[in-house]
Protein backbone atom coordinates (compact mmCIF):
# COMPACT_ATOMS: atom_id res chain seq x y z
CA UNK A 1 0.00 0.00 0.00
CA UNK A 2 1.22 3.49 -0.87
CA UNK A 3 1.78 6.05 1.88
CA UNK A 4 -0.52 8.53 0.10
CA UNK A 5 -3.50 7.51 -2.04
CA UNK A 6 -5.50 10.29 -3.73
CA UNK A 7 -8.80 9.20 -5.24
CA UNK A 8 -11.22 10.96 -7.62
CA UNK A 9 -10.15 14.49 -6.69
CA UNK A 10 -12.39 16.97 -8.48
CA UNK A 11 -12.59 20.74 -8.19
CA UNK A 12 -14.52 23.45 -10.03
CA UNK A 13 -14.48 27.23 -9.90
CA UNK A 14 -17.90 28.24 -11.15
CA UNK A 15 -18.41 26.30 -14.37
CA UNK A 16 -14.68 25.79 -14.92
CA UNK A 17 -13.44 22.28 -14.15
CA UNK A 18 -9.99 22.64 -12.58
CA UNK A 19 -9.39 19.06 -11.41
CA UNK A 20 -11.24 16.20 -13.07
CA UNK A 21 -11.11 12.95 -11.12
CA UNK A 22 -7.40 12.89 -10.25
CA UNK A 23 -6.01 9.60 -8.87
CA UNK A 24 -2.43 9.44 -7.59
CA UNK A 25 -0.36 7.12 -5.39
CA UNK A 26 2.78 8.32 -3.60
CA UNK A 27 5.15 5.94 -1.85
CA UNK A 28 7.09 6.60 1.35
CA UNK A 29 10.13 8.76 0.63
CA UNK A 30 9.16 9.56 -2.95
CA UNK A 31 9.56 12.97 -4.55
CA UNK A 32 6.68 13.41 -6.98
CA UNK A 33 6.83 16.45 -9.26
CA UNK A 34 3.75 17.93 -10.93
CA UNK A 35 4.47 19.67 -14.22
CA UNK A 36 2.27 21.18 -16.89
CA UNK A 37 1.12 24.46 -18.41
CA UNK A 38 -0.14 27.31 -16.26
CA UNK A 39 -3.81 27.08 -15.32
CA UNK A 40 -4.07 23.29 -15.39
CA UNK A 41 -4.77 22.85 -11.68
CA UNK A 42 -1.31 22.07 -10.30
CA UNK A 43 -1.44 24.45 -7.33
CA UNK A 44 -5.13 23.75 -6.78
CA UNK A 45 -4.33 20.05 -6.39
CA UNK A 46 -1.93 20.82 -3.54
CA UNK A 47 -4.33 23.25 -1.89
CA UNK A 48 -7.13 20.67 -1.96
CA UNK A 49 -4.92 18.11 -0.20
CA UNK A 50 -4.71 20.22 2.95
CA UNK A 51 -8.14 21.76 2.45
CA UNK A 52 -7.09 25.31 1.70
CA UNK A 53 -9.51 24.71 -1.16
CA UNK A 54 -12.63 22.55 -0.74
CA UNK A 55 -13.07 20.12 -3.67
CA UNK A 56 -16.42 18.88 -4.95
CA UNK A 57 -15.28 15.29 -4.63
CA UNK A 58 -12.32 13.21 -3.55
CA UNK A 59 -10.51 11.52 -0.71
CA UNK A 60 -6.93 11.08 0.43
CA UNK A 61 -5.54 8.21 2.45
CA UNK A 62 -2.46 9.01 4.55
CA UNK A 63 -0.62 5.99 5.94
CA UNK A 64 -3.82 3.95 5.87
CA UNK A 65 -6.12 6.60 7.35
CA UNK A 66 -8.70 7.95 4.90
CA UNK A 67 -9.91 11.54 4.83
CA UNK A 68 -12.94 12.76 2.92
CA UNK A 69 -11.79 15.97 1.24
CA UNK A 70 -15.34 17.34 1.16
CA UNK A 71 -15.63 17.16 4.95
CA UNK A 72 -17.10 20.01 6.96
CA UNK A 73 -15.71 18.65 10.22
CA UNK A 74 -13.16 21.07 11.69
CA UNK A 75 -11.69 18.16 13.65
CA UNK A 76 -11.02 16.18 10.46
CA UNK A 77 -9.62 19.25 8.69
CA UNK A 78 -7.17 19.80 11.57
CA UNK A 79 -6.21 16.11 11.59
CA UNK A 80 -5.43 16.15 7.86
CA UNK A 81 -3.42 19.38 8.14
CA UNK A 82 -1.31 17.76 10.86
CA UNK A 83 -0.37 15.05 8.34
CA UNK A 84 0.61 17.53 5.63
CA UNK A 85 2.59 20.76 5.56
CA UNK A 86 2.64 23.34 2.76
CA UNK A 87 5.56 25.46 1.56
CA UNK A 88 4.12 28.42 -0.35
CA UNK A 89 5.42 30.58 -3.20
CA UNK A 90 5.44 33.69 -1.01
CA UNK A 91 7.00 32.11 2.13
CA UNK A 92 4.10 33.16 4.45
CA UNK A 93 6.34 33.80 7.46
CA UNK A 94 5.11 35.72 10.49
CA UNK A 95 6.59 39.16 9.93
CA UNK A 96 6.68 40.02 13.64
CA UNK A 97 8.63 36.86 14.59
CA UNK A 98 12.28 36.08 13.97
CA UNK A 99 13.39 32.93 12.12
CA UNK A 100 13.66 30.87 15.30
CA UNK A 101 10.19 31.77 16.53
CA UNK A 102 8.67 31.25 13.09
CA UNK A 103 9.83 27.64 13.26
CA UNK A 104 8.92 27.24 16.94
CA UNK A 105 5.36 28.51 16.44
CA UNK A 106 3.91 25.32 14.97
CA UNK A 107 5.76 23.15 17.44
CA UNK A 108 4.28 25.11 20.34
CA UNK A 109 0.75 25.66 18.98
CA UNK A 110 0.13 22.50 16.93
CA UNK A 111 2.36 19.94 18.63
CA UNK A 112 1.95 21.51 22.11
CA UNK A 113 5.65 20.98 22.85
CA UNK A 114 7.38 22.64 25.81
CA UNK A 115 9.28 25.77 24.88
CA UNK A 116 12.72 24.24 25.47
CA UNK A 117 12.00 21.20 23.27
CA UNK A 118 10.45 23.35 20.54
CA UNK A 119 13.52 25.57 20.57
CA UNK A 120 15.87 22.59 20.32
CA UNK A 121 14.02 21.18 17.30
CA UNK A 122 13.74 24.59 15.63
CA UNK A 123 17.47 25.29 16.00
CA UNK A 124 18.31 21.86 14.57
CA UNK A 125 16.03 22.33 11.54
CA UNK A 126 17.33 25.83 10.85
CA UNK A 127 20.87 24.48 11.01
CA UNK A 128 19.98 21.83 8.41
CA UNK A 129 18.87 24.52 5.95
CA UNK A 130 21.94 26.66 6.54
CA UNK A 131 20.22 29.33 8.64
CA UNK A 132 21.89 28.81 12.03
CA UNK A 133 23.50 32.26 11.77
CA UNK A 134 20.13 33.94 11.17
CA UNK A 135 18.11 32.63 14.12
CA UNK A 136 17.15 36.08 15.39
CA UNK A 137 16.69 37.80 12.04
CA UNK A 138 13.20 38.93 11.10
CA UNK A 139 11.79 38.23 7.62
CA UNK A 140 12.39 41.82 6.50
CA UNK A 141 16.11 41.32 7.12
CA UNK A 142 16.30 38.07 5.12
CA UNK A 143 16.59 37.55 1.38
CA UNK A 144 13.83 35.73 -0.44
CA UNK A 145 15.93 32.58 -0.56
CA UNK A 146 16.63 32.78 3.18
CA UNK A 147 12.93 33.31 3.94
CA UNK A 148 12.03 30.25 1.89
CA UNK A 149 14.63 28.16 3.69
CA UNK A 150 13.08 29.22 7.01
CA UNK A 151 9.66 28.25 5.63
CA UNK A 152 11.01 24.82 4.66
CA UNK A 153 12.56 24.37 8.11
CA UNK A 154 9.22 25.32 9.69
CA UNK A 155 7.41 22.67 7.63
CA UNK A 156 9.99 19.94 8.23
CA UNK A 157 10.08 20.61 11.98
CA UNK A 158 6.50 19.35 12.23
CA UNK A 159 7.50 15.99 10.68
CA UNK A 160 4.63 15.81 8.17
CA UNK A 161 3.78 12.56 6.40
CA UNK A 162 3.57 14.59 3.16
CA UNK A 163 5.37 17.84 2.36
CA UNK A 164 3.53 19.96 -0.23
CA UNK A 165 5.61 22.50 -2.15
CA UNK A 166 3.85 24.99 -4.40
CA UNK A 167 6.39 26.48 -6.82
CA UNK A 168 8.79 27.28 -3.95
CA UNK A 169 11.25 29.16 -6.19
CA UNK A 170 8.84 31.13 -8.40
CA UNK A 171 9.02 34.31 -6.28
CA UNK A 172 12.82 34.33 -6.08
CA UNK A 173 15.44 36.19 -8.06
CA UNK A 174 17.31 33.73 -10.32
CA UNK A 175 20.49 33.93 -8.26
CA UNK A 176 18.62 32.76 -5.13
CA UNK A 177 16.88 29.77 -6.72
CA UNK A 178 19.86 27.42 -6.31
CA UNK A 179 20.08 27.69 -2.53
CA UNK A 180 16.40 26.75 -2.15
CA UNK A 181 16.61 23.86 -4.62
CA UNK A 182 19.63 22.52 -2.71
CA UNK A 183 17.61 22.68 0.52
CA UNK A 184 14.77 20.70 -1.09
CA UNK A 185 17.26 18.17 -2.46
CA UNK A 186 18.66 17.63 1.03
CA UNK A 187 15.14 17.18 2.43
CA UNK A 188 14.50 14.54 -0.24
CA UNK A 189 17.74 12.72 0.59
CA UNK A 190 16.65 12.58 4.24
CA UNK A 191 13.64 10.50 3.18
CA UNK A 192 10.87 13.09 3.27
CA UNK A 193 7.86 12.38 1.07
CA UNK A 194 7.34 15.40 -1.18
CA UNK A 195 4.70 16.47 -3.70
CA UNK A 196 6.14 19.40 -5.62
CA UNK A 197 4.83 21.83 -8.22
CA UNK A 198 7.69 23.45 -10.10
CA UNK A 199 8.87 24.77 -13.46
CA UNK A 200 12.50 23.90 -12.69
CA UNK A 201 12.85 21.05 -15.19
CA UNK A 202 16.53 20.29 -14.55
CA UNK A 203 15.77 19.93 -10.86
CA UNK A 204 12.80 17.66 -11.60
CA UNK A 205 14.94 15.49 -13.86
CA UNK A 206 17.62 15.05 -11.19
CA UNK A 207 15.63 14.81 -7.96
CA UNK A 208 12.12 13.48 -8.64
CA UNK A 209 11.32 9.77 -8.45
CA UNK A 210 8.10 10.25 -10.36
CA UNK A 211 6.66 12.98 -12.57
CA UNK A 212 3.03 13.60 -13.44
CA UNK A 213 1.98 15.83 -16.32
CA UNK A 214 -1.29 17.63 -15.65
CA UNK A 215 -3.39 18.91 -18.55
CA UNK A 216 -6.93 20.31 -18.26
CA UNK A 217 -7.26 18.95 -14.75
CA UNK A 218 -6.31 15.38 -15.64
CA UNK A 219 -3.12 13.37 -15.29
CA UNK A 220 -2.36 12.58 -18.93
CA UNK A 221 1.19 11.24 -18.41
CA UNK A 222 3.02 9.70 -15.48
CA UNK A 223 6.44 8.13 -15.20
CA UNK A 224 10.05 8.31 -14.10
CA UNK A 225 12.21 11.24 -15.23
CA UNK A 226 13.74 8.98 -17.87
CA UNK A 227 10.32 8.00 -19.22
CA UNK A 228 8.98 11.55 -19.19
CA UNK A 229 11.99 13.38 -20.61
CA UNK A 230 13.61 10.78 -22.84
CA UNK A 231 10.65 8.77 -24.10
CA UNK A 232 7.43 10.80 -23.71
CA UNK A 233 4.54 8.89 -25.24
CA UNK A 234 1.86 11.57 -24.89
CA UNK A 235 1.74 14.11 -27.74
CA UNK A 236 0.72 17.01 -25.51
CA UNK A 237 3.62 16.23 -23.18
CA UNK A 238 6.02 16.17 -26.13
CA UNK A 239 4.73 19.58 -27.21
CA UNK A 240 5.12 20.97 -23.69
CA UNK A 241 8.72 19.76 -23.46
CA UNK A 242 9.53 21.11 -26.94
CA UNK A 243 8.25 24.54 -25.92
CA UNK A 244 10.35 24.48 -22.75
CA UNK A 245 13.45 23.53 -24.73
CA UNK A 246 12.77 26.36 -27.19
CA UNK A 247 12.59 28.85 -24.33
CA UNK A 248 15.82 27.51 -22.87
CA UNK A 249 17.54 27.81 -26.24
CA UNK A 250 16.28 31.36 -26.61
CA UNK A 251 17.69 32.23 -23.18
CA UNK A 252 21.10 30.98 -24.30
CA UNK A 253 21.15 33.67 -26.98
CA UNK A 254 20.23 36.58 -24.72
CA UNK A 255 23.17 39.03 -24.56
Amino acid sequence: MSLIEIRNLSKKFGNNVILDGVDLNINQGEVVAIIGPSGTGKSTLLRCLNLLEKPENGSVSVDGKEYNLTTKSSKEVLALRQETEMVFQQFNLFKHKDALNNVMEGLRVVKKLPKAEARRIAVAELEKVGMSDRLHHYPRHLSGGQQQRVAIARALALKPKLLLMDEPTSALDPELVGEVLLTIKRAAREGNTILLVTHEMDFVRNVANKIIFLENGKIVAEGTPKEIFENPKNERLREFLRNINMLRTADDYVI
